[in-house]
């Protein structure tokens, strides 16, 4: 069973960045063959995609977050990162990490809050 566990949330001022991690464990695989993604839900909003990368490094990027994320991997600690920079309110969300590109999702862990007021 794949579990995944996000770190590195918190609340920040508008302009502020953050640095989220996602460690994928639970299994003998890697994640590396594997095209992975940030989502994030807002209160009363449904999740949603934010940034994804494939197995081949290529990336993807919501409009709104477009020039200010970041996402990649670090496939030997099975860890997928997401850099978040120039920080607004509208980002204010839990954040999510699991598979991308696909249907297909593993359970879903807690998620990390990201806060961002003056």
């Amino acid at each position: 069973q794949v579990q995944l566990v996000e770190s590195g949330g918190g609340s920040v001022q508008p302009g502020g960045s953050l640095r989220l991690s996602c460690a994928v464990s639970g299994s003998i695989f890697i994640i590396s063959s594997y095209t992975m993604g940030w989502y994030r839900q807002a209160p009363g909003k449904q999740r949603e995609l934010v940034a994804s990368i494939g197995s081949g490094g290529s990336t993807n990027y919501a409009d709104a977050v477009k020039g200010r994320f970041t996402i990649s991997r670090g496939n030997a600690e099975n860890t997928v990162y997401l850099q978040m920079n120039t920080l607004q309110p509208d980002d204010t969300a839990l954040y999510y990490c699991n598979r991308a590109g696909t249907t297909i999702r593993w359970s879903w862990g807690q998620g990390t809050q990201v806060t961002v007021s003056s």
